[in-house]
């Protein structure tokens, strides 16, 4: 018999890019959004699916 296992995770995650030897205009037009002093982020959603045959002895 054969078995899957699924699971979905949402998360998200900030960062922020920036040089500290570069001025700040500088840093702005390199990085753009991504150089906000209060960070920027993103979401993300992960799927993942595990299947496989079950164990006659085990069960699992």
């Amino acid at each position: 018999m054969r078995v899957s296992v699924y699971r979905k995770a949402h998360f998200n995650a900030a960062h922020r890019l920036h040089n500290p030897s570069w001025s700040e205009e500088m840093n702005q037009e390199v990085f753009g959004l991504c150089n906000s002093p209060n960070y920027h982020g993103h979401n993300y959603e992960l799927e993942v699916k595990v299947s496989g045959e079950v164990n006659p002895e085990t069960g699992f």
